[in-house]
């Protein structure tokens, strides 16, 4: 006896406790039962209108980097054009013609080293290295061009401006340039 109540009953047998019925009217209950669905908030899609002010800003942004990098270029022309005779009233002793193009030996290294900051800023890199050339030579060409301007106020201002305004405003272009391109994120070694 105890055996039988144990095992359930064969397939073919019905017991009289079960009750069959549809398992698509089981399904109406049980979907009658659940709440409605609600609609997804507009919070949840996403924005079209927000990725059209992204690029606007985007555009905004590189095109004030393009304006700032083609005033820079032009400081950069003018104070260099301004200090050149100055540094070469400094070999005007020298007999030699070649002498006279010296001042490239102080623009030289400014110039590549600028590009070289431009080129690491672009990496999203630092470029410590070439501040300190940049840094360097831009001291070198202010105190030769201050040893051969007058020694009144003005005439020494004149005189160190011109590497000093270069400095600055290409300084300002690389701060424009690094906020165009943020620095990445640091990404988790680990997934947690």
């Amino acid at each position: 006896m105890e055996q039988a109540a144990v095992v359930p009953p064969t397939r073919s047998e019905s017991p009289s406790s079960v009750d069959f019925t549809d398992p698509m009217e089981d399904l109406t209950q049980i979907t009658a039962q659940l709440p409605p669905i609600r609609h997804s908030s507009v919070r949840h899609r996403k924005n079209r209108g927000g990725k059209l002010r992204l690029k606007c800003l985007q555009t905004g942004s590189f095109a004030i980097v393009a304006f700032v990098a083609l005033i820079v270029a032009m400081v950069s022309v003018f104070g260099g054009m301004v200090a050149y005779e100055p540094l070469q009233n400094i070999s005007s002793g020298a007999k030699s013609g070649m002498i006279n193009q010296w001042p490239l030996l102080v623009y030289g290294p400014w110039t590549v080293a600028a590009l070289s900051i431009l080129r690491t800023v672009l990496h999203r890199r630092r470029a410590l290295h070439s501040w300190l050339i940049v840094l360097l030579f831009s001291s070198v060409a202010v105190m030769l061009c201050v040893a051969q301007a007058d020694r009144t106020f003005t005439g020494v201002i004149g005189a160190a401006l011109p590497a000093v305004a270069s400095l600055a405003c290409f300084h300002q272009l690389v701060r424009q340039i690094i906020l165009t391109r943020p620095p990445r994120q640091a990404s988790p070694r680990h997934r947690q």
